[in-house]
């Protein structure tokens, strides 16, 4: 997994490419974590470069949004692959956290 941070008018991306599972979740929680901390509060985690997502990866966008809200901002996630968007479907995650298909909206 590799986890590239920018800043752009939508706010802190984190993009994130590769397997986000048990055992590369708690590099991308310590990365929102450190995102956070610095101030940036609305993130945007793009997970369009995701080819696989398992329940730690999906426990650590829940973090993530409640350390953002309680912070003052939030958070929204880019996925354009079915099978990623379709775990936040089948969760109800996607009614908790805003879903869209591209970066800038």
């Amino acid at each position: 997994m590799d986890i590239t941070t920018t800043a752009s008018p939508a706010g802190t991306v984190v993009a994130v490419t590769g397997e986000l599972d048990v055992f590369t979740a708690p590099a991308l929680e310590q990365e929102l974590q450190s995102c956070i901390d610095a101030g940036k509060t609305d993130l945007v985690v793009d997970l369009s470069g995701v080819d696989f997502l398992d329940s730690t990866g999906l426990g650590v966008m829940v973090k993530a949004l409640k350390w953002a809200r309680e912070a003052g901002g939030g958070l929204r996630v880019v996925a354009t692959e079915e099978r990623i968007t379709k775990v936040f479907t089948i969760t109800g995650l996607a009614d908790a956290m805003q879903l869209s298909g591209s970066v800038d909206g």
